[in-house]
């Protein structure tokens, strides 16, 4: 399978050989962009060594399984992206044969490793370029990703355009007021009390109705707008969290920070601004940086996330098991917390080798002096078995999915009505 040499992460354009492979089939063409999940979990588990012979595996197991297929198809990192040439019906059933290939074991050495995977697909529509069926793949993977127990998300024919309308529409949502913030609460595991929330962003659009944050990210990336997307949503989470009541002053707060974030100059001085302005102590605050956003310059990443410590903000990494990167990051970056996917969240519960790996990975953060954050908790088997190996806290619909600001009052106050403190 053909390498993306010098392609930036997250870059979706499509390679000579998928050029060539699309303009000799016409309209009769399948996108599918494949990411196995729980990268980071399966070096801290196995080493990199083990993780590099995977992502080989994978590669050969794919090329064999499109073998039969017009197919060209690129690999970059361990994210695979594919384009078959044939009519719906070749094209679902080369999406089939993407998931059988993946849901079996590999065996690495003296190793049987069971992996997670996510799938985007797009099919293409009348006139649509190679690369804006890519991006329609890619935005369906990140759907994907985002959805409870969806492992394959198929981008409907008019995707396409309702994006490039929405970047439209996105230029002026802000002056609207249409972007809004959701908090989901994050509960400490041995006593079950709300200690804080993450921020998600929401679009309330006048037509379509509320649009979740992948749509909105990718409306925004379409239209130039992230940055102004992530300084409006951040100032906005801040300020409500500034003026809740008392029963909730005690809640940290915590925001998505981007790669763009990152890489403005000053970005440290911006940001902690921006939490001055808002009138919260940084003590209260969280940046949540995902591996993806430090990519490019770690040295530097590292740099402004421990000037954010050093002012009494905290730092957290999300989608921790997500990516395909070294277990180095943790090592080495100022970080408070890791936020293990829910992709092991729920995978342990039934799997005893996920077990391991979650404990594992437990180990590592505590030997770290690193707090742990479960995400997608949504049983009481899943929380009962992150509590019994030492995680710290947990995030999911166990507790509660995002809330407005007058549906997490209440929550917090119910508690208290019970002669409890914040719990959940």
């Amino acid at each position: 399978m053909q390498r993306a040499a010098g392609r930036r992460r997250g870059e979706r354009t499509a390679s000579e050989e998928q050029l060539q492979l699309v303009s000799s089939a016409g309209h009769d063409v399948t996108a599918i962009t494949a990411a196995p999940t729980s990268f980071e979990i399966v070096n801290a588990a196995y080493g990199r060594m083990t993780g590099d012979q995977l992502v080989e595996a994978i590669d050969e197991r794919l090329s064999d399984a499109l073998a039969d297929y017009r197919s060209a198809a690129v690999r970059s990192g361990a994210t695979f992206t594919i384009i078959v040439a044939g009519d719906a019906q070749v094209g679902d059933a080369a999406v089939d044969s993407v998931e059988r290939a993946l849901e079996q074991p590999f065996t690495i050495g003296n190793e049987t490793i069971h992996l997670g995977a996510r799938i985007g697909v797009a099919r293409r529509v009348d006139h649509e370029t190679p690369d804006h069926l890519l991006r329609r793949a890619a935005e369906a993977l990140a759907h994907a990703r985002a959805s409870e127990g969806v492992t394959t998300r198929v981008a409907t024919e008019g995707s396409g355009v309702p994006i490039a309308a929405l970047a439209a529409d996105l230029h002026r949502a802000m002056e609207r007021q249409e972007i809004d913030v959701r908090f989901q609460p994050q509960v400490h595991l041995i006593d079950s009390r709300i200690v804080g929330v993450e921020a998600l962003a929401r679009w309330h659009h006048p037509r379509l109705g509320e649009l979740g944050a992948e749509t909105l990210l990718a409306a925004a990336d379409r239209a130039g707008l992230g940055v102004a997307l992530s300084d409006h949503v951040q100032a906005l989470a801040l300020r409500r969290a500034a003026d809740w009541p008392d029963a909730l002053s005690g809640l940290r707060i915590a925001v998505n920070v981007t790669a763009t974030d990152l890489s403005r100059t000053p970005f440290v001085s911006r940001f902690l601004a921006r939490v001055h302005e808002a009138g919260i102590a940084p003590g209260r605050v969280t940046a949540e940086v995902t591996e993806g956003a430090m990519i490019d310059n770690l040295r530097a990443a590292s740099v402004a996330l421990a000037a954010l410590r050093a002012a009494g903000c905290r730092v957290a990494l999300d989608d921790f098991g997500t990516g395909y990167s070294s277990l180095s990051y943790v090592a080495t970056l100022p970080l408070d917390y890791i936020k293990i996917d829910r992709s092991l969240t729920t995978a342990a519960v039934s799997d005893a080798r996920n077990r391991v790996v979650l404990q594992g990975v437990l180990a590592i953060a505590e030997g770290l002096g690193l707090e742990t954050i479960a995400e997608g908790v949504e049983t009481q088997a899943q929380r009962q078995l992150l509590a019994a190996r030492g995680c710290t806290f947990y995030q999911g619909f166990l507790c509660a999915g995002p809330l407005d600001d007058a549906a997490l009052i209440d929550l917090v106050r119910a508690a208290a009505v019970k002669g409890e403190k914040k719990t959940c």
